[in-house]
């Protein structure tokens, strides 16, 4: 028998007496600390509830899986993890190893932090978008810059999971987001980030030193948070309550405000840009073949193509529109390879 089981935000004491006595009456206790860090009185906590052998279980022991396996086989083994333990895709994948092994699972689900950490904001869930892991290293920022972009094009709220090692002990800290966030606009160049951009800092979600603070990036970049962990939001459309909230659960230093309203989709960018350049290139060819009867279908075809990408642009539908004024900048090329012209000058 293999259970997974969660401690949700606020550990052994938000538990119920069921789970208190699965674990007592449990063979095997590992307790995974490469999703959160372990406080030192929680372990100790457990160590004196458990009677059976206990183990703290870091990433590659969980997913190896070898180990918890074997002993499910033969043993009431507990696998203890914060928040809800299906959080971690490591969890899962054990899960669906051990049933595949014909080992028995069972499962106590508890709060996450993801969604605490939401609610506790005054955000309202639904309008979460795709949520990233931010590591150190530089490379991956490219990654979360266009995961935020894409949900704010969406006025969706970005939630920035900071990176924790539990083998270096190390937290990533909102300060090095911050200056990161920034550092990859300058790459990318879409107008996504700004030192004006709105974001939250959620620290210690769940426990007695829990804060919150928002504010622009410009505010809160220099700005200590204190022990972590640390969780980052990028806010998109809020609605009116979701500011009223924040402003009453947070310490809010500027004026909470709707990061989407600048951001343009990238078919908005393509179709602002290459429309116009087509119309002009158009009225080129026209001045050239004006006088050529065979040619007028494929320009009037030309015409209404890229009256159709702005249409369908307007309409919400992307991906006709980018087609559409592809179509027709292929048609114009045609004509100008056929005559050695260059209209798009």
């Amino acid at each position: 028998m293999l259970w997974f089981i969660g401690l949700g935000i606020s550990g052994l004491d938000g538990i119920s007496s069921s789970t208190l006595k699965i674990l007592k009456k449990a063979d095997l206790v590992f307790f995974e600390n490469f999703t959160s860090p372990i406080p030192k009185n929680d372990q100790s906590k457990i160590k004196k509830l458990v009677k059976s052998r206990f183990r703290i279980a870091p990433r590659w022991l969980v997913e190896d899986g070898k180990t918890i396996l074997a002993e499910a086989k033969k043993k009431t083994v507990v696998l203890l993890a914060y928040g809800d333990p299906y959080i971690a895709t490591t969890h899962i994948e054990l899960r669906t190893r051990a049933e595949t092994g014909k080992i028995k699972t069972k499962t106590v689900h508890a709060a996450s932090a993801i969604p605490s950490l939401v609610g506790e904001c005054g955000l309202q869930y639904y309008k979460i978008g795709r949520p990233v892991t931010v590591m150190r290293e530089q490379k991956s920022w490219n990654t979360v810059y266009h995961i935020i972009y894409e949900n704010l094009a969406k006025g969706a709220h970005s939630i920035l999971i900071l990176e924790y090692s539990s083998i270096e002990n190390f937290f990533l800290d909102p300060k090095d987001a911050i200056s990161s966030l920034l550092f990859a606009e300058s790459e990318q160049k879409r107008n996504v980030i700004n030192e004006s951009t709105f974001i939250i800092v959620a620290s210690r979600i769940g426990f007695r030193t829990q804060g919150i603070t928002a504010g622009k990036l410009s505010s809160l970049a220099k700005m200590c948070f204190g022990k972590p962990p640390h969780t980052v939001i990028v806010p998109g459309r809020m609605h009116f309550t979701e500011t009223d909230a924040l402003k009453m659960f947070a310490k809010c230093i500027d004026e909470p405000f709707d990061n989407s309203s600048k951001i343009q989709k990238i078919s908005d960018q393509m179709i602002t840009k290459y429309v116009p350049k087509a119309r002009h290139a158009l009225d080129e060819v026209i001045k050239i073949f004006q006088d050529d009867k065979n040619v007028q279908p494929v320009i009037e075809n030309a015409r209404l193509y890229i009256d159709d990408a702005e249409k369908f642009q307007s309409e919400g539908k992307e991906e006709l529109a980018i087609l559409s004024i592809g179509y027709a900048e292929g048609l114009i090329d045609a004509l100008r390879l056929s005559k050695g012209i260059d209209p798009w000058t």
